[in-house]
């Protein structure tokens, strides 16, 4: 599933052709995907304008003119394309047969923004006004690891008392939004902690080399255009490339960069975990 760098990436492809720009049409191909889609969902959107295209977490948001916000999740497999100039029947270049969702803005000339997506665990969702931080998506959701609200402080201070693994506490949305197993593996391999220790034992020390990790990987991350492993890809068809870069992840039985030592996996809470064991402790 695509992770923050990766959604971080689509948005800036978006955000050029959808900011600004109103929907003259939306063309729904089917009647859901992961979810049905909302009640009168094309007829809701069809004239409003996008304010601002952002992000919460591994979600992009739109906020309309409307009021209300348009909530969009690429699951496993779900992609945007775009494409200039009137419009053929089927035009996003993947697959036709799953291309969904298309979008027909209009003001800086006229564009087609295409949602393709095989498996269809994607999603879209309006939200109304006022009740974007209440809702089901992210009610309860932690900090954005690249916002001012994260901090060393505000990290330790979510992973005290916690008695689960680092690693599953990572993932945990509530405490940070966006990140997932592969982030997760490389932040903890850089602040060379293990993934098995106990989360209630990394405040301190050890959770400033976090914190400081975290950061540090999400915007190489997304400077490299994220990581494109399987079905990834930015809205232009290019692939990330941070998957070059991974010290851990996907690397089983391969020399650790820093210690020579075997990278292992090992399975952890239903995932992959990559790790070594000679200067992750």
């Amino acid at each position: 599933m695509p992770e923050l760098p990766e959604v971080e990436t689509v948005r800036r492809g978006l955000s050029p052709i959808m900011e600004g720009a109103h929907f003259a049409r939306v063309e729904l191909r089917r009647p859901d995907l992961r979810f049905p889609f909302p009640e009168n969902f094309a007829e809701r959107l069809t004239g409003a304008r996008v304010d601002a295209l952002g992000r919460r977490g591994k979600y992009l948001v739109a906020s309309l003119s409307t009021g209300e916000h348009l909530i969009m999740h690429l699951g496993m497999s779900g992609r945007f394309t775009i494409k200039a100039g009137a419009e053929p029947a089927r035009d996003s270049g993947v697959n036709p047969n799953h291309d969904h969702v298309v979008f027909h803005m209009r003001d800086a000339g006229l564009a087609r923004v295409t949602f393709n997506d095989p498996r269809r665990f994607g999603f879209m969702d309006l939200s109304g006004p006022d009740r974007l931080e209440t809702s089901r998506h992210f009610a309860g959701m932690g900090p954005e690891p690249l916002g001012n609200e994260f901090s060393a402080e505000t990290l330790n201070a979510a992973l005290r008392g916690r008695k689960a693994p680092i690693k599953a506490a990572l993932l945990d949305q509530r405490v940070i939004a966006g990140l997932g197993n592969i982030y997760v593996c490389e932040a903890l391999y850089r602040a060379r902690l293990s993934p098995r220790r106990q989360a209630a034992t990394v405040p301190g020390m050890r959770g400033e080399r976090l914190h400081q990790a975290i950061v540090k990987v999400l915007r190489e991350a997304i400077e490299a255009g994220g990581s494109s492993l399987r079905d990834f890809a930015a809205t232009d068809g290019a692939l990330g490339y941070f998957q070059h870069r991974f010290d851990v992840y996907d690397r089983e039985g391969r020399a650790c960069r820093r210690c020579g030592g075997d990278i292992s996996r090992f399975i952890q809470s239903g995932r992959s975990t990559f790790f070594c064991g000679g200067c992750q402790r």
